[in-house]
Formats: C-alpha cells, structure tokens, sequence
C-alpha cells in the first residue's frame, strides 16, 4: 500500500502569465505558496490484479482503462504503465472549482504514488512535468504550470515559465519568522461557489494579446513582491494584492461578479489591504492580507462566508506510507 500527501496553494501574484498563450512569448512569473491543506491518495493491489476499483468523487471499477471516466487516473495509468489497483483520494479542502489548485495537486500525488507503487522515485521536477503532460498536452485543459509545479515542490517560491517551456523554481531567501508574519496575517474564506474554472481560463486564454498590458503589469508585480519579502516588508504584500486583483478582473468575464464584489469591498472597509479571489476566479477562496488589528472586523463583516484557517507548507508531494 502506498499513501502520497500532495499539499494545496495558494498564489499571491503573476497568475495568468503561466498560461502558455502567454509565455510562448516572453517568460511568465508568479510567486505561489503551498499550504498545509493536502491531497491523499492511497494506491493498493487490487484483489484479483486485474481489475481497478477508483474511489474518489465517485466510484469507478472494471478492467478497461480506456473506459475510465476519470481523465486525469486514466492518463496516469497509462503514462505509468500501473493496472491492476485500487485507488482512493481524500482531500483536505472541495476537490473543484475552489481556486487551490487541487486538479493539478491530484495529478501530482496520483503520479507520486503510481511511480513509488512500481518502485521508482521521481524528482519533483518530473512529477510536475508528467502532471502538465496530463492536464495541458493531452486532456487539453486550458489551464497553466504553476499548479503543478507548486503542488511538486513545496514551500514559497518564484516560478519562471519560459517559450522554450523549461521551467526555473527558486526558493525566496526570507526567515521562519517573517513566514510565521506573513502567515498570521493572511486571511482565508470559503465562498460557498464553485466554478468551471475550464470556462473562465478558456476566455482568458482568448483574451491574452488583448490584456496583453495587464499581464506584463501583473508579471512586474512578482519581482516587487519578492523584494519586499526579502526586506522584510510584508504589508506590501496587501497593496500588491489588491493591484493585482484589479488587473486580474480585467483578464475576462467571469473572474468576478456583484457579490463577489461586495464581500471584497467589505473587507477593505474593515481594514483589510487587499486580497483576490484564488485561481481561476468565479468563486472558491477569498484571500486577505490584514493586520491582527482588523481580523475581527474582517471576520464579523465576512460573517457570511466560511473561514478556513491555514499555514504555509515547506514540502511539495511526497509518499507518507509505503508497506
């Protein structure tokens, strides 16, 4: 039995510019963090060996692969060469449409624990360049890298996108306790929406040389950032939040909507300095950056929406069980 932990994220800035419409151009940037709000995926013998049995949202078995109504198990298993198992997933967080990444994250510890099942060890770059393979070259889905990559490797990093389609990973050199700030201070709320992120990406994907502008600003706003983290100035991050999520509701229709709107509004009345809808947009997390000051006040204006405590998380993908 194998059991893989792939955690979740969290981006803050440059999204949008990990889309291939875009840095097929010019390189892509955005700094994303992962969070301790994770992906299981457990991966055993199937009693016969020649069957699959999938739990997951739903539940799937037979001997077919081709039949597998899954895409992203389907392509893993044949990418893997893997048969034969029984594999369940459990998450941390709603598995769709909630702006954490957690397709990608999915793809990611499904191929983790897949390879370890046959006994072999990917890197992370490997895991996040299969997982991408899956997600973008074969199942089409309009969608960019960061996801991947940030679910294979963990912790805060600056991640380049280049034309050539390497990608460059680096860590940001700040303290524990500039972490442990920077973590205290950040806010995260459930909606209660989910959304079709395919169909928001699929717009913004039409509209790249159109917003071609904001982009490039939203691009510029990741040097900035990572700057001010290695200062040390974190209430920054709230500023270029709240510039970036201006930019980011211009991309395409349905990023944002009225209500949407007014509980964003609402957090900056009570002293929130700025925030984003996660991912795609449409729905899922809402993330604020305040000071301890007005968290109360954010939370009681916000009354309405689930709030969902998290950390920062230093690991990407990796197997906690194997016997």
């Amino acid at each position: 039995m194998i059991i893989s932990k792939t955690p979740l994220r969290i981006s803050f800035v440059g999204g949008g510019t990990d889309l291939r419409a875009f840095y097929k151009n010019e390189p892509g940037k955005v700094i994303s963090t992962a969070i301790n709000k994770y992906i299981y995926i457990c991966v055993h013998k199937h009693f016969d060996g020649e069957s699959y049995l999938l739990k997951y949202s739903k539940i799937e078995e037979g001997k077919d692969i081709d039949k597998i109504k899954n895409d992203i198990i389907r392509e893993a298993f044949k990418l893997t060469g893997v048969s034969g198992v029984e594999i369940v997933s459990m998450s941390d967080a709603p598995v769709s449409g909630v702006g954490l990444g957690s397709s990608s994250s999915f793809a990611v510890g499904l191929l983790n624990a897949l390879y370890s099942y046959k006994g072999e060890n990917k890197t992370p770059e490997e895991l996040a360049q299969e997982a991408c393979k899956i997600e973008i070259d074969i199942l089409k889905k309009p969608i960019g890298k960061q996801d991947q990559y940030i679910a294979a490797y963990g912790g805060l990093k600056t991640i380049t996108f280049n034309p050539d389609e390497s990608v460059k990973v680096e860590n940001i050199p700040v303290s524990e306790n500039l972490i442990k700030g920077l973590d205290s201070n950040l806010l995260l709320f459930y909606t209660g929406k989910t959304r079709n992120a395919d169909q928001i990406l699929s717009k913004q994907k039409i509209n790249t040389q159109d917003k071609i502008k904001s982009l490039i600003k939203m691009r510029g706003f990741v040097n900035i950032l990572k700057e001010d983290l290695i200062n040390s100035d974190i209430d920054k991050i709230g500023e270029l939040l709240h510039q970036n999520w201006l930019e980011k509701k211009q991309l395409a229709n349905g990023i944002s909507d009225p209500e949407i709107d007014i509980n964003y509004q609402k957090a900056i009345n009570q002293g929130a300095l700025g925030g984003k809808i996660c991912g795609a947009g449409g729905g899922g997390f809402f993330l604020f950056y305040a000071k301890k000051e007005n968290q109360e006040k954010i939370r009681q204006a916000l009354k309405n929406l689930k709030e969902t405590p998290f950390g920062f998380e230093p690991e990407g993908s990796k197997i906690i069980h194997k016997l």
